[in-house]
């Protein structure tokens, strides 16, 4: 079989060296960088033209998301996989919009992590079973999520907001000019009938993009 070259991006030194050593115990995948912002993500997707890429939703400033819809747009057919700690199935959702194949918690067996890198490098997409029966139970209940009209790009300017970030930090860490992430501040807020941004804060917390200690 070929070579599967693989790009991971996670902030966390240690966690990437053991999932590398998961992904690398399959003979047939290589990584062949590592990444921990967004931004550096993005620089070694376009440098590296990996087979497939194992992103994390939290880092350190613009997450997941946006480096996920950021590689999209640079490759429209790019493979890439989350492998996070939240839970929640309607971060999994908006991973999904943004442009993810897969979505695999953390807290997953390791084997499930290398059937999500079969499947996706396949063509196919992939979900750990946790994240499964969440989706299954939200579709289930009546009530619409707090999250569901919200776009992958405002849902990562509400989690920047709920960090503290001001919208010139997030107009800077995305890139973005500071008129639309303003225009983005205030249609989360109509969206969500949140007036302040400790409504917002409160919100993002309840909605699992980020967790009490920040």
């Amino acid at each position: 079989m070929s070579e599967v070259t693989v790009l991971l991006v996670d902030d966390h030194p240690v966690v990437r060296e053991g999932y590398r050593r998961l992904i690398e115990s399959r003979s047939r995948f290589r990584v062949v960088g590592e990444a921990d912002t967004a931004a550096e993500a993005y620089r070694l997707y376009r440098s590296l033209e990996p087979d497939l890429a194992v992103v994390d939703l939290s880092l350190p400033g613009p997450g997941g998301l946006d480096a996920i819809r950021h590689i999209r747009q640079f490759h429209p057919a790019a493979k890439l996989l989350v492998f996070t700690m939240h839970q929640n199935p309607a971060y999994a959702l908006k991973a999904f919009e943004a442009g993810a194949s897969g979505y695999v918690t953390k807290s997953s067996d390791p084997g499930e992590l290398l059937r999500a890198l079969e499947t996706v490098v396949t063509g196919g997409r992939a979900l750990s079973p946790d994240i499964s029966l969440a989706l299954a139970g939200d579709r289930l209940d009546s009530g619409r999520a707090p999250l569901a009209d919200l776009s992958p790009r405002e849902t990562e300017i509400l989690r920047l907001i709920a960090l503290g970030l001001t919208d010139e930090a997030i107009a800077e860490g995305l890139c973005l000019s500071l008129k639309t992430v303003q225009n983005n501040h205030y249609r989360i807020r109509a969206k969500l009938s949140a007036p302040t941004d400790a409504q917002l804060t409160h919100i993002a917390l309840a909605a699992g993009l980020l967790s009490l200690d920040g």
